[in-house]
């Protein structure tokens, strides 16, 4: 039976940058899944295309294709990544300028991203209602930074079958990134659900990287090798079932509770995680560990799949800034809470309040009052300039407060952006997606 193999080389945007082309070099793979979106990572790329039009990806992708380009095509692997953001088209420009004559066919998939046509959904009755508060989304429309449908995964098939050798995608479902090329390589029809269902967890459980592979692992203790983890590899054989491996010779481990713990994660109901394309029994599977870092996965069941997509929104939802202080000495403790009263006090008599603030001593402890207690202060408002008149007040009582404050850490504390997350649903006929080669 025709068997697939599926690697995925980064968990998140900040991942390991050598396991990509560790698992290139391995070259025992069909396929490298490269996954770099968090709904914080959306709300970045955005604003950095507000300021740029030529940004708003994965930045060091480009550089990872060009730096393995000969061992790509030598070992006929083809890279299916997220890392378009919501500029896949510039991602796959800069490539296209970087490779100069060569060549290589790349995929780009469009429609995702809906922050332009929020208003115009809201007007043809999408109420982008919160669907964990179910709050309206009148309280922040004027503040959003990023909204991006979670599309299914028959958009990287068309790719695929577009002869595509390059899939940039933007916001996909994660396992997504894995049923893809199954989905391409096998042609499971829509209502093939318990293959659908069992590609999904293939991704699922190598969509977080090495996390599935030791790390992160609740025995940590056990795991060997942890500087040379190897990333995960799925084998997925027409019918669905499958076994995670790694390379021969990495770190890290494979078992029956490295991978249940993965499963575990951001699992929401186990008899019923919903993807765009298929919803999946977790609690059907079953499980079996073998030797050598090797476990197969069978009889995973799967439904049909509702009729909405989720909607990833992100929106600025004030300021934050936090200061630091070390506070040494005899009566170390007493200290930190007296500097803390001070600052405190300087900002009431301003007349500044925070919708939220936090106080905390790092290093108390019950039994010694001498040892050094770093003292951080923390505040939030929708003010950026309160949030700012707030760190100005750090590095004073350094001169003008007790004795044994020290160690103004970092500078003078700025305020920050908080970027908060809002999930909605939208109708999946509304959502047109465009898949172009170059």
């Amino acid at each position: 039976m025709k068997k697939v193999k599926i690697a995925n080389g980064q968990g998140f945007w900040g991942d390991s940058i050598e396991a990509p082309s560790d698992l290139i070099n391995y070259g025992k793979i069909d396929y490298l899944t490269l996954d770099y979106l968090a709904e914080v990572t959306i709300s970045i790329m955005q604003k950095q295309k507000m300021k740029n039009p030529n940004y708003g990806y994965a930045l060091d992708f480009p550089n990872l294709i060009i730096n393995n380009y000969e061992k790509l095509i030598k070992n006929n692997i083809k890279v299916i990544t997220n890392a378009g953001g919501v500029n896949p088209k510039a991602c796959a420009d800069k490539i296209k300028t970087l490779l100069n004559k060569k060549k290589i066919n790349i995929g780009i998939v469009e429609g995702d991203d809906i922050l332009n046509n929020i208003d115009y959904f809201i007007d043809n009755g999408v109420t982008f209602q919160n669907i964990d508060t179910g709050e309206s989304i009148d309280k922040i429309k004027n503040s959003l930074c990023s909204a991006n449908v979670y599309i299914d995964s028959y958009c990287i098939k068309e790719a695929l079958d577009m002869k595509a050798n390059i899939v940039l995608s933007g916001r996909v479902s994660d396992p997504g990134l894995t049923l893809g090329p199954l989905l391409h390589e096998f042609n499971w029809k829509k209502n093939d659900y318990n293959k659908l269902a069992s590609g999904t967890l293939a991704g699922h459980i190598i969509e977080c990287g090495a996390q599935c592979t030791g790390g992160n692992f609740t025995r940590w203790y056990n795991i060997k090798d942890l500087y040379n983890i190897g990333y995960p590899i799925a084998n997925v054989s027409e019918s669905g079932d499958f076994s995670i491996i790694k390379p021969p010779g990495t770190g890290g481990q494979i078992n029956q509770f490295t991978i249940t713990e993965q499963i575990l994660y951001e699992m929401g109901d186990p008899k019923n995680y919903i993807s765009p394309d298929v919803c999946v029994d977790f609690t059907s599977l079953k499980l079996d560990e073998k030797n050598n870092d090797k476990v197969l996965l069978s009889n995973i069941k799967g439904f049909e799949p509702t009729n909405t997509f989720k909607v990833s929104i992100s929106y600025l939802a004030g300021y934050k800034s936090t200061g630091q202080l070390t506070i040494s000495g005899p009566n170390s403790y007493l200290k930190a809470k007296k500097t803390a009263e001070i600052i405190w006090e300087r900002l009431n008599k301003l007349g500044l309040r925070f919708d939220k603030s936090n106080t905390e001593y790092i290093g108390k402890s019950d039994y010694d009052n001498d040892n050094d207690i770093t003292l951080r202060l923390s505040v939030l408002d929708k003010s950026k300039d309160k949030v700012a008149r707030f760190g100005k007040e750090i590095s004073p009582v350094i001169t003008s407060g007790v004795p044994g404050t020290t160690g103004f850490s970092g500078g003078r504390p700025k305020p920050q952006e908080v970027i908060a997350y809002w999930p909605a649903l939208i109708p999946k006929k509304l959502i047109k997606t465009k898949v172009t080669l170059i």
